[in-house]
This record gives C-alpha cells, sequence and structure tokens, in this order.
C-alpha cells in the first residue's frame, strides 16, 4: 500500500529528537513500530526500510539516536570518517538516554490516532537491533525483530556497560532474531550467548541464519545481499502479522 511521510519532534529531556514517520495513506488503524536505524541514522536506505515495512500496514516511527549530539535532521555518511563519528556519538551516548527515548517514542505510537490500541513493536538494525532489544522491556512492546544486532552480550551500547543480556526474563513478548554467519561483529560464541539466554528465560523466539554479512540489509553498501534480504524481509513480515493478527 502508498505511505505518507512526516517528521514530528518530541522533546526528551531538554532535547529536541526528530522522529520520522512513515504511516499507510489508506485510513485506519494499525500497529505501531519503534524502528531504529544503524549508527548512520536517518539516510536514504533506513528510509527505505521504514517506508517498505509502512507500505505493509504499520506506523513506523523512527527516532534520531543521536539527537542530544548531532544536528537535527543529520544522516551520518556511511564512510570511514563516518563510521567513527557515528561509533563515537554511540559511546558518548548513555544508556539511560536510549531508554527514555524509546519511551518517548512508544507514548507517542500510543498517542497516534492510526495506531491500534495495544498492538506496540520494534524493529532495528546494528546499535538499532541492540535498542530494538531493550525496547522489548518494555511492556508495551508485543513483537521485536533485531536485525544483526550488535554488543548484546558484551555490553557495548553507550557510556558504560549495558545491562541488556542480564534484563531477558523482562521481555513479555516475542522476539525474532537475524543473523549473518559471516558477520564478524556477531560471531558464533555471541549469537549462542543471546540465543541461550532466551531460551533460558523462556522468551518466545524465533532465529534467522543468512550465509551474508554484517549490514546486509542496507542496499548502499558492498554487503548488501538483496536475495538474504528479501527472505528476511517475507520472515519479518510474516512474524508481524502473525504477532499483530487478532
Amino acid at each position: 500500500m502508498q505511505v505518507t511521510k512526516r517528521n514530528v519532534e518530541l522533546r526528551v529531556d531538554d532535547s529536541l529528537m526528530r522522529v520520522y514517520v512513515a504511516s499507510p495513506k489508506t485510513a485506519g488503524l494499525y500497529p505501531g513500530i519503534v524502528f531504529y536505524s544503524d549508527i548512520y541514522q536517518l539516510g536514504d536506505p533506513i528510509i527505505r526500510l521504514a517506508n517498505y515495512l509502512a507500505g505493509h500496514g504499520y506506523v513506523v516511527a523512527a527516532p534520531e539516536i543521536f539527537h542530544r549530539l548531532e544536528p537535527i535532521g543529520l544522516a551520518i555518511e556511511p564512510d570511514d570518517l563516518g563510521r567513527m563519528r557515528g561509533n563515537d556519538d554511540a559511546r558518548r551516548t548513555a544508556i539511560a538516554d536510549y531508554d527514555a527515548d524509546c519511551r518517548a517514542v512508544i507514548e507517542f505510537l500510543k498517542a497516534e490516532s492510526g495506531v491500534c490500541p495495544g498492538k506496540i513493536g520494534t524493529l532495528g538494525f546494528c546499535i538499532g537491533g541492540h535498542l530494538a532489544f531493550r525496547a522489548a522491556f518494555n511492556s508495551e512492546i508485543k513483537a521485536s525483530v533485531c536485525c544483526y544486532p550488535t554488543g548484546i552480550p558484551s555490553g557495548k551500547l553507550g557510556q558504560g556497560i549495558a545491562n541488556t543480556i542480564h534484563r531477558v526474563s523482562e521481555i513479555k513478548g516475542e522476539m525474532l532474531m537475524v543473523f549473518g554467519t559471516l558477520d564478524p561483529h556477531i560471531p558464533e560464541y555471541d549469537r549462542q550467548t543471546i540465543i541461550q539466554a532466551l531460551e533460558d528465560a523462556s522468551v518466545p523466539h524465533k532465529v534467522l541464519l543468512y550465509e551474508a554479512e554484517h549490514t546486509f540489509m542496507r542496499d548502499d553498501g558492498y554487503r548488501y545481499d538483496s536475495a538474504a534480504t528479501t527472505s528476511a524481509w517475507v520472515e519479518i513480515v510474516a512474524f508481524l502479522e502473525h504477532m499483530f493478527a487478532n
């Protein structure tokens, strides 16, 4: 379906957070999705992914994750300097600030007239996959899709060490984990640590493994894999449709 696109402003701890919102054009009630970018924020590849999901019948709200450090509207260039800049922004952002941002987007979706009450999920890529995993600690999140989430076992996310792996038992919804087996940022040991933590906490989950590299769903890079991306999207859409069917 066609989508409408707009930017909204949310104030979190005296910082103005831009949130890109893509919604189905046809009036109705749809599930809401807290949608997280990678370290490069809301550049064209991430916007295309957000629009793609919205076109399947979701109100997608994507915040600028580094709004406390970067100018409003900045998309970091995905080159060597941009990678260093994005990683430095991540390192300088307090973990509590990421959590506060998540809370603000959830409250925004709950107040949106086009969002079906009680139907909120989350999806993210790379650092955004980690943020989507943490978003699942909120009781409103019924379904979480974490695409190649970095730093969960190690606690690498922002200032200090994130306690994500130790809070898995707080998750009340279901999880879909998407990994590339050729991804050096999430080696086999880390994948198994995450899966074991979900199993130990009896969190309903599904794991997708693709013979692909890190960020294989980002269509502007040399690691992009269109076949794996298409397959992943089929699984993601089916998972979300199942979770929000009733």
